[in-house]
């Protein structure tokens, strides 16, 4: 673990977006709306970081070993170094987990992001099991790591266990998904403003995490294009406009999350036009009076030019 600390002064606040993954009839992804989704992310929403296959909104879990390789080459091939790319490698089996973050280091990925998982034989991991782990990822691992915590899909970290898998050297990011006010604040302080890693949240949770001191978030598109514009905004000190873009947060996606992140924001994406087809199946995505609906909301946001 490392013993020192350098605070994060005047970092610039970051945005890290995951793509939407768009699949075919066939259920292959869709390079093509892949490509005009990257686009919009790197060029109109000036992401700072894009995730590749890291987080389950992108749908990623679906994929066979090949599948999910390829779609990680692919998103660094078509950002084409306009900005970093971090490519998820999630995996019950560590080793699996240490294969994928050679092949995404040999692709071009500048960072790697790992899910903190259940344990694999059933039950949640003590803080014991979760530094292990990440420790012995870290010594076979070149890139930086993300620590992703994410309950359900993963584990629920203890704020003790987060701040000690932040100290690990390699570890340099934590993606956090809890919009716990009081969680956030303290990791804030003993994470990112102490110097052992960027502190990242999500969408919810944006400025707040800004005002605190915190890195950014981390969020699927259209969400980033309202993130932009807050970020910019909280940038150039007009907090008033910071507030009221945060606003637009609350919501959407919330009143649509008894859905699922996934079918509401490709939903949106839609309705912005930058289709990026519907869900893997069987899973559905939003019926028609829902949409409309979305599309009356989003109306309301920094994304209305964009609704026909």
């Amino acid at each position: 673990m490392s013993t020192t600390a350098t605070p994060h002064a005047s970092a610039v606040p970051q945005l890290v977006v995951a793509p939407l993954t768009p699949f075919t009839a066939q259920g292959e992804v869709d390079e093509a709306a892949l490509s005009k989704e990257l686009d919009y992310i790197v060029d109109d929403c000036k992401a700072t970081m894009v995730v590749a296959a890291g987080v389950e909104a992108q749908e990623y879990t679906y994929l066979d070993m090949p599948a999910r390789k390829a779609l990680i080459k692919t998103t660094i091939d078509l950002v084409g170094k306009r900005c970093p790319v971090m490519a998820g490698i999630s995996h019950p089996s560590f080793r699996t987990a240490i294969a994928l973050a050679e092949y995404a280091q040999q692709c071009g990925a500048s960072a790697v992001q790992m899910l903190a998982p259940q344990r694999p034989f059933g039950g949640p991991p003590s803080d014991r099991d979760l530094v292990t782990l990440f420790e012995a990822v870290a010594k076979e691992v070149a890139l930086p790591i993300t620590l992703y915590i994410n309950p359900g899909p993963g584990a629920d970290v203890s704020v003790p266990a987060t701040i000690a898998i932040a100290k690990i050297d390699g570890v340099k990011y934590i993606k956090e998904s809890s919009r716990d006010l009081n969680r956030v604040g303290r990791l804030v302080f003993e994470v990112d403003k102490a110097g052992h890693a960027r502190y990242f949240t999500t969408m919810q949770m944006l400025l707040a995490t800004l005002e605190l001191g915190g890195s950014g978030a981390t969020m699927p598109p259209p969400g980033c294009e309202i993130a932009r514009h807050l970020i910019d905004a909280f940038v150039a000190g007009d907090l008033t406009r910071a507030a009221a873009i945060q606003q637009q947060f609350a919501l959407f996606p919330a009143r649509w999350m008894g859905r699922g992140l996934t079918p509401t924001m490709k939903a949106a994406m839609q309705l912005i036009g930058l289709p990026v087809g519907g869900m893997y199946p069987p899973y559905a995505g939003l019926d028609q009076d829902e949409i409309q609906s979305l599309r009356n909301q989003l109306k309301t946001t920094v994304l209305s030019p964009r609704i026909a």
